[in-house]
C-alpha cells in the first residue's frame, strides 16, 4: 500500500535529535530557539513560540481571547475537532459556518451574516495549504469588535498576497504533526499581531510563571503570575524541526513536484466532468499540503476509495463536519443546518501526497484514477 503520508526524516534530524539528548531535554533550549528563529524567518512573521501541539497553540490562542461563557465563535464546520475544542474549553458558544466549496474554507459572506453583539472571535482555517481570504476577515471582525484565531495548521510555506500564510491574524496557531508538511512528531507554534499578547502567552505556556524572562537573564527568581498551563515542546522535538527548516525548500519542492504532477494529469478528466480539481485562487500560494478530488456524489466518492485501496492507494476522506458529529449535536446542531459542507465533505477524497514520492508510485496512483473511469493509463 503506497501510504497517505510519510515524512521525510533524514541523518541531518538524527544528528540534532541526538545533539539535544546531550543537553537540555525540556522545552526552551538552544534548538526551540534556533527552531523558532528559522520558523519566523521562512514564514515571515515578527514573533512566535512553539508550542507542543498545533492543539495546544490554539488552546493558548483562546485563553488569551478572554472569552466569558456565552461569547460567540464562528468557525467553519469542515475543520478539525481542535480548532472546536479550543473555544468550547473556555465556555463559548460554537458558530458554525459554511465553506466556500471551490476552496473548503470558511466563507466570508456567510461568517458576516452571522455576527451578532456576542461575537468574540472569527476562526477561519486555511484548508489544503491554500490561505483563507484573510483581507474580507478582517474587515468582518474590526467591524464587530472581534479579533482572527487562524487556523495556519496546514499553511506552513503558504502565502497570501505575498505575505506569509497567519501573518495578518490577531493569533495564527500552525501545526508539525507528522501528517504536515514539517514534522516534529507532534508540536505547533503560535504568533501573536500585538507584542504584549506574546509576553503574555510566555507567561501561561510556562504553568503560568515568569521563567523564561528568568532564563533569559531579566529577573532574579521566577514566580507564578497567572494561570497557565505547560504548552512548550521538548528541545529533542525542536531540534527534529530545526533539521525539517533548513530542507525547507527542498521538501517543498518535492511536495510540489507531485501536487502539479496530479493537477497536469487530471485536467482532462476533469474537462470531462469526471471530479473537479483543487481550486488555487489568484491572492494564494499554496505549500501541497494535500491533493483532493471532488467527486460527482458521496456515493462516487465511497466506490474510489474502495477502488483505489484495492489498487495500493492510500486514498482517505477527510473531515467528519463538526456540526453533525455527536459533539456538534450536543451543541443543537442538525446535519441539515449546514447543506454545503455536508455535501461537499461527502465528496470529497484526498490522494497521497509526501516528499520524495517515488515516480513509478506517483504513476501507478495517477493510473489508478484514470483506470477507475476507465481511462486508459496516462503516466
Amino acid at each position: 500500500m503506497i501510504p497517505f503520508c510519510r515524512p521525510s526524516v533524514t541523518e541531518l534530524e538524527k544528528n540534532y535529535m541526538f545533539e539535544a539528548a546531550q543537553g537540555k531535554l525540556c522545552g526552551d533550549g538552544p534548538y526551540t530557539a534556533k527552531a523558532t528563529e528559522l520558523f519566523r524567518e521562512r514564514q515571515g512573521l515578527s514573533n512566535a513560540l512553539l508550542t507542543s501541539s498545533g492543539t495546544h497553540a490554539l488552546e493558548l490562542a483562546a485563553l488569551l481571547c478572554d472569552l466569558q461563557p456565552g461569547d460567540e465563535v464562528i468557525l467553519p464546520s469542515f475543520t478539525f475537532s481542535s480548532t472546536a475544542n479550543a473555544f468550547l474549553l473556555r465556555g463559548a458558544k460554537l458558530v458554525f459556518c459554511e465553506i466556500n466549496p471551490r476552496t473548503m474554507n470558511m466563507d466570508p459572506e456567510c461568517a458576516a451574516s452571522l455576527v451578532t453583539p456576542r461575537t468574540k472571535v472569527l476562526a477561519p482555517i486555511d484548508y489544503a495549504g491554500v490561505p483563507c481570504d484573510i483581507d474580507a476577515f478582517r474587515a468582518i471582525a474590526d467591524k464587530a469588535g472581534a479579533v482572527i484565531v487562524q487556523d495556519a495548521a496546514q499553511g506552513v510555506g503558504s502565502r497570501y498576497k505575498g505575505r506569509g500564510c497567519g501573518v495578518d491574524a490577531d493569533f495564527a496557531c500552525y501545526s508539525f504533526h507528522e501528517t504536515k508538511n514539517y514534522v516534529m512528531g507532534e508540536g505547533g507554534a503560535i504568533t501573536f499581531k500585538r507584542e504584549k499578547d506574546l509576553h503574555t502567552a510566555e507567561i501561561v505556556r510556562e504553568k503560568g510563571t515568569d521563567r523564561s524572562k528568568f532564563y533569559r537573564g531579566e529577573v532574579d527568581k521566577y514566580s507564578w503570575q497567572r494561570s497557565g498551563s505547560s504548552y512548550l515542546p521538548s528541545d529533542i522535538l525542536a531540534a527534529l524541526l530545526y533539521g525539517q527548516l533548513q530542507r525547507f525548500d527542498e521538501i517543498m519542492d518535492s511536495r510540489m513536484h507531485v501536487w502539479n504532477t496530479y493537477h497536469t494529469c487530471f485536467e482532462t478528466l476533469e474537462k470531462d466532468g469526471l471530479f473537479a480539481r483543487p481550486f488555487i485562487p489568484e491572492y494564494a500560494e499554496h505549500n501541497a499540503h494535500c491533493y483532493f478530488l471532488i467527486l460527482p456524489s458521496g456515493e462516487d466518492r465511497n466506490r474510489m476509495l474502495d477502488y483505489l485501496r484495492a489498487q495500493g492507494v492510500g486514498a482517505v476522506f477527510h473531515y467528519i463536519p463538526l456540526h453533525s458529529a455527536p459533539c456538534g449535536i450536543a451543541q443543537g446542531y442538525r446535519a441539515e443546518d449546514l447543506p454545503l459542507t455536508e455535501e461537499y465533505a461527502a465528496r470529497l477524497l484526498r490522494l497521497p501526497l509526501f516528499s520524495n514520492m517515488a515516480e513509478e508510485d506517483l504513476a501507478h496512483i495517477v493510473n489508478a484514477v484514470a483506470s477507475f473511469f476507465g481511462k486508459a493509463a496516462i503516466l
